[in-house]
């Protein structure tokens, strides 16, 4: 095993007074692996300037300013956002959502088990074929 020593000693972070943190399911359950980067851009944006509710009033100007990001951008990273359910969005408002299924458990179902379906599955489903 590889020891764990701090590079920085005297720079080890602390849990802020104020509310801000992220959820390490969010790469546990492979929630990560389906945002594009400016999706992952905005997520951590959100999850840093919502309060303890998950709320964030910040409007679209603001963003696409603070991220370097125009209008296309951002609204393909909100829906990418709202598509995986890490975040509810009603204007002016944005709502982190908490990470109670993983990936995994939100995967499709086969109608015979109860076990995720496999690409195959779905593909035989819709009619294509894989391979």
């Amino acid at each position: 095993m590889i020891p764990k020593t701090p590079i920085f000693a005297q720079r080890i972070r602390k849990i802020p007074r104020h509310f801000s943190w992220l959820d390490h399911r969010l790469v546990h359950d492979r929630h990560i692996e389906q945002c594009s980067h400016p999706a992952a851009a905005l997520y951590l944006f959100l999850v840093t300037v919502s309060d303890a509710s998950g709320l964030s009033y910040y409007g679209d100007d603001s963003i696409m300013n603070r991220l370097s990001m125009d209008f296309t951008v951002l609204e393909k990273a909100r829906d990418n956002l709202i598509h995986i359910g890490l975040v509810a969005w009603k204007k002016p408002i944005y709502q982190i959502l908490p990470l109670d299924t993983s990936v995994k458990e939100s995967m499709p179902r086969s109608t015979d088990t109860d076990a995720p379906m496999t690409l195959k599955d779905i593909f035989k489903r819709i009619g294509g074929h894989h391979d």
